[in-house]
């Protein structure tokens, strides 16, 4: 058994790696979260010869000769998105464990995709189209890099310092992303003028381009700070290191078959973290459909979230230290649970216990995510960190549909987002059973680590 032992990092570097979670949340927060829906329908709808600021639009595009409603462009896009993130991510992380220095690998996804993001300023008049594959490649990169990033975190960490270090780089992240949206909201309430939507869809547009400003210059910090370990162990190659990675991929799904245990915990992070995500993306819908509230009180919950996020990881990173990870997350799932039923029983109109559910999703969502990352770490054999990365990648963000999916089919039976949005219970009771069931020391031991001191 391959002994795992504390990586020579130093407190700069690892700062450094924390900072990369701050200058890439800035593309989640801004331009996903915010303000690149509403802006590129905006685009597609006067391509589709609707007055910009219309009530309604039945207008339809033509990209590649395919009729597409406007409203329906960019969810498609997302959706096409996604499904080229789960080709390129594994293969992006076999590259990177046989490529012996991963930060030109981070420096070209991180610029790639932070480049695309400020092209978005050629987004003008009716270019749908443009503005469509910039998404995809920013996306697509972004990503690449949290690939990349994320297989520095086994060299910067020994097994009983890994659920703290990933718990900073996460709060930092929430810090960051909230940093800039604020920032930008403060800019779009100051300039917009009312009943200008000309006016509301530029300064919209250069939102966008600051996300892309920030990602690509605070990418800079950790390509100086991060080292590259020569002594790590690097993945043997056979041929260049794109054509093996290519190679690779099959491999790795055929390998996986040796470590069952690590498939078990990535079935179980599949399940819950879809509940996750599935909250995360439709609080708004809920929020304004179910409890008729308005745009201001979800900006304002928005940020709450963000902020408190950055609080909250800490929190459970420092609980971690305390009862082990695996029980600090289902104690996560628990909170998760209560966040759900407490949904259910929010007034209609009323804005301040729609932000008191926020202040709860903001504590327990980044130290959820944040351990999930770090208790897989222990899961992977050394040297194959970018590969099995690449696979936990998809199932954070590329599987991410089974919520959606079973919270539409609810609402469409019932026509009710309360009882759509409690639906979403099973995901996290059903996750935490099975995380519960997996035996970490087992599985650690199996994947050729040692375990950490608390489970």
């Amino acid at each position: 058994m391959t002994v795992s032992t504390a990586p020579d990092s130093t407190r700069r570097e690892r700062t450094g790696w924390y900072f990369y979670d701050w200058a890439n949340s800035a593309f989640s927060t801004t331009v996903i979260t915010v303000f690149l829906g509403p802006f590129l329908t905006s685009v597609t709808e006067q391509a589709a010869g609707c007055a910009l600021g219309a009530d309604e639009c039945r207008g339809r595009v033509h990209p590649l000769g395919i009729s597409v409603a406007a409203g329906s462009y960019f969810p498609y896009l997302v959706s096409l998105s996604v499904l080229l993130t789960v080709f390129v991510l594994p293969v992006m992380g076999a590259i990177a464990d046989r490529a012996e220095r991963k930060k030109p690998l981070l420096a070209a996804a991180a610029f790639i995709g932070a480049g695309a993001t400020i092209a978005m300023a050629f987004v003008t008049g009716q270019r749908y189209l443009l503005g469509g594959v910039l998404f995809i490649v920013a996306n697509v990169a972004f990503g690449a890099s949290v690939v990349v990033y994320n297989s520095f975190l086994p060299r910067l960490a020994g097994p009983d310092e890994r659920d703290t270090v990933s718990s900073r780089g996460w709060a930092l992240g929430y810090l960051g992303g909230g940093v800039l949206l604020l920032l930008n909201l403060v800019a779009v309430t100051v300039l917009s003028v009312e009943g200008d939507d000309h006016r509301t869809l530029d300064l919209a547009r250069w939102c966008i381009v600051s996300a892309g400003v920030w990602w690509a210059a605070f990418t800079l910090l950790p390509l100086r700070w991060l080292r590259e370990h020569p002594g790590a162990e690097v993945a043997a190659r056979r041929g260049s290191v794109l054509t093996d990675g290519f190679r690779q991929l099959g491999q790795t799904l055929r390998s996986l078959r040796a470590y069952p245990l690590t498939l078990f915990f990535l079935g179980a992070f599949l399940v819950y973290n879809d509940g996750i995500q599935t909250v995360i993306a439709l609080a708004s819908q809920f929020g304004t459909e179910e409890l008729h509230l308005g745009q201001s009180t979800l900006i304002v919950t928005i940020l709450i979230v963000q902020f408190l996020a950055f609080g909250g990881a800490l929190l459970l990173g420092a609980l971690a230290t305390r009862i082990g990870a695996r029980r600090t997350v289902l104690l996560a799932l628990a909170l998760w649970l209560l966040v759900i039923l407490a949904a259910f029983w929010l007034p209609e109109g009323e804005p301040v216990p729609f932000m008191l559910l926020g202040v709860g999703i903001g504590v327990v969502m980044g130290g959820s995510q944040a351990l999930s990352r770090s208790l897989f770490s222990q899961l992977i054999p050394q040297g194959r960190e970018g590969e099995y990365y690449g696979f936990y990648e998809i199932s954070d963000k590329g599987t991410s549909w089974l919520g959606p999916l079973a919270f539409g089919l609810v609402f469409q039976l019932t026509n009710s987002y309360r009882i759509g949005i409690v639906s979403l219970v099973v995901f996290f009771v059903a996750g935490g059973i099975l995380l519960a069931m997996v035996p970490l020391r087992r599985a650690i031991e199996a994947a050729g680590n040692t375990p950490p001191r608390l489970l």
